[in-house]
């Protein structure tokens, strides 16, 4: 069995703060909030394992897709199948990619077409949208 996920913004605020998340999650995951570049905790994270929905813990990317762009934001050139949904963005003055979890819905990111190969995708994710589960050997 499930356990929902929160309705209101009383509910996501604990859920968060219940799974430890950082103090701005809320803001990035409900409210679509971009964090500073170069302040994610994920930013210059390389250890091996799984980068998950820190709302729904539903697998977004493996580590060994996750590669330095040089932008601030951890980015990844490849989201797991089915584990991403796009979303058009129009704010900001501007037309870009929405990445969301398609699972529960939650703002991770963008993704644009200037990563490297095999897939030539830039996965830029909020730190803040993410949780890490590290390989077990």
């Amino acid at each position: 069995m499930t356990t929902p996920l929160p309705q209101t913004e009383a509910e996501w605020r604990e859920h968060l703060r219940t799974k430890g998340a950082e103090p701005f999650a809320y803001e990035v995951t409900r409210r679509a909030a971009t964090e500073r570049p170069f302040t994610g905790k994920f930013e210059g994270h390389w250890q091996p394992g799984q980068y998950r929905c820190i709302c729904c813990d539903a697998e977004l990317f493996d580590a060994g897709t996750k590669f330095d762009a040089g932008c601030g934001w951890p980015s990844f050139y490849q989201a797991k199948p089915g584990a991403i949904e796009d979303r058009v963005d129009r704010s900001h003055g501007m037309v870009r990619v929405e990445s969301v979890c398609a699972q529960c819905g939650s703002h991770l990111g963008h993704v644009f077409e200037d990563g490297p190969q095999p897939t030539g995708l830039r996965y830029c994710m909020n730190s803040a949208s993410l949780d890490f589960t590290p390989t077990s050997d």
